[in-house]
């Protein structure tokens, strides 16, 4: 029997590193994977842990693919000895934390390219040939952050909500082609190094911040650190997730690695105004600072603890 053949971007490390791993030890032996990565000089811990689970020699295999160079994910799909890729999980992507006006032009550039223009690019490449062979599947690393807008996270929250777009669009036009699946896994903080790797470092240049902001950054580092001790998850936790995903028989547009954030969410649907949503995430992160109160004010319902940067 033929195994299912996916692709994976992003697999440095996280989740993608993990997934990787978790379908090439699968006990079916029904996959075969393909773990991509911007540098392979950034793969030993990867061929580690899979030595270490005992892949299957032939379950697992490494590529050059660098979302941000077209050029370089049409070699990768030209290296897919199969010819084919049956699941595609676009997981690369970039962090940027801090004040919107302390970040550099090319942070703010180099976020959007990798986590939208990357996504796309990818898209590009293999959607074509699922459609044509009328079958297809397609996982996109999703964020709390797509859903709901967190402060300090101005242009991490754009890229991710423009996924949300990119992928409610696909999934509306694909299923007449037999791409009966493109689906979101929404993550909340996750246990991996994507903190570590944040453009421009875990603050941006704060230096050039005005006071009272760098107070209410360093509450929401409070927040964040209060937030990641008691709601993170493991890496390996969220995969299960994805693996629920890709073997669904009618694949739902979002999953959700946690539902501790969901009342956030349906609070922001909730009130199309955005007054609810905007006054308890404030109130969550920001509750030894008061608030000027505009003519809307600041009120609304209490939740308990919110969302800290994504994973």
């Amino acid at each position: 029997m033929d195994r299912t053949v996916v692709l994976i971007t992003g697999c440095s490390s996280g989740i993608g590193l993990h997934l990787a791993l978790r379908l090439a030890s699968d006990p079916s032996r029904s996959f075969k994977v393909y773990a991509t990565l911007r540098d392979l000089r950034a793969q030993g811990p990867l061929w580690e842990a899979a030595r270490a689970r005992g892949c299957p020699p032939d379950s697992l295999e490494t590529l050059p693919l660098d979302v941000r160079d077209s050029d370089s994910v049409a070699a990768a799909r030209a290296r897919v000895t199969e010819g084919r890729v049956d699941v595609l999980v676009c997981n690369a992507g970039r962090g940027l934390l801090g004040p919107l006006e302390a970040h550099a032009a090319g942070a703010v550039s180099s976020v959007l390219d990798v986590n939208v223009a990357g996504t796309v690019r990818t898209l590009q490449a293999f959607l074509p040939d699922m459609k044509r062979r009328r079958s297809g599947r397609v996982l996109v690393t999703g964020s709390m952050g797509g859903l709901m807008g967190l402060p300090f996270n101005a242009v991490y929250c754009a890229s991710k909500f423009a996924l949300e777009g990119l992928c409610e669009s696909l999934a509306v036009l694909l299923p007449p082609f037999g791409v009966h699946s493109v689906s979101l896994i929404e993550c909340g903080p996750v246990r991996t190094a994507f903190q570590e790797k944040l453009e421009g470092g875990p603050g941006g240049a704060l230096d050039g911040a005005d006071a009272q902001t760098r107070r209410l950054f360093s509450l929401y580092q409070r927040h964040c650190e209060r937030v990641f001790r008691e709601a993170a998850q493991d890496p390996e936790e969220v995969t299960e997730i994805f693996l629920a995903a890709l073997r669904a028989p009618r694949p739902a547009l979002r999953y959700f690695s946690t539902e501790r954030f969901l009342p956030l969410a349906r609070l922001r649907l909730g009130d199309p105004s955005g007054c609810s949503y905007v006054a308890a995430m404030h109130r969550a992160v920001f509750a030894d600072e008061p608030a000027e109160a505009g003519p809307g004010g600041l009120g609304g319902p209490k939740l308990g603890a919110l969302p800290a940067a994504p994973q």
